[in-house]
C-alpha cells in the first residue's frame, strides 16, 4: 500500500498537470474537506463529488489562474502538511493576490479522509473588492 506522503504527493502532482480526476482519485468517499472560515468557498465538504463542486469549481469560476505553488510537503505517517502559495486573479475586479497557504492531510487505509486549509484570507479578499 502507498503511504500517505506518497497519495498526497499524487494529488498535488494531479493539480501541477490540471488533472481533476487525478486530484480526486485517492479522496475517500467519506473524506471531510475543510476550507477556512473567510476563504471564498468556506465550509466543510464531504466527499469527492461535494468538493468537487464546492471547492474546484467554485474556485474555478470565481478566479482565473487559480494555482497552488508547493513549497514543501511534510511527512508524519498518516498525517502529512503541504506549505505553499496560492495565487490567482478575481474574474470581477480583475484584482491579483498571493496568499501563504498551509494544507493538513489524514491518509487511512488508502484514502484521503481530512483536508484541512489554513490560509491568509485577507489577500484573498482583497482580490475580490
Amino acid at each position: 500500500m502507498r503511504k500517505a506522503f506518497d497519495i498526497v504527493k499524487a494529488h498535488y502532482d494531479a493539480n501541477d498537470r490540471r488533472d481533476i480526476d487525478g486530484m480526486l482519485t485517492d479522496i475517500a468517499a467519506d473524506c471531510r474537506w475543510t476550507e477556512m472560515d473567510g476563504f471564498p468557498c468556506a465550509g466543510t465538504y464531504v466527499g469527492p463529488q461535494e468538493i468537487f463542486k464546492n471547492v474546484f469549481q467554485a474556485l474555478g469560476n470565481t478566479f482565473d489562474g487559480y494555482t497552488f505553488k508547493l513549497e514543501r510537503l511534510l511527512d508524519a505517517g498518516d498525517d502529512v502538511i503541504a506549505i505553499g502559495d496560492y495565487s490567482a486573479t478575481h474574474k470581477q475586479t480583475g484584482k491579483s493576490f498571493k496568499a501563504r497557504v498551509v494544507h493538513a492531510w489524514r491518509v487511512a487505509d488508502g484514502k484521503i479522509r481530512h483536508f484541512e486549509q489554513f490560509t491568509d484570507t485577507l489577500r484573498i479578499a482583497e482580490s475580490m473588492r
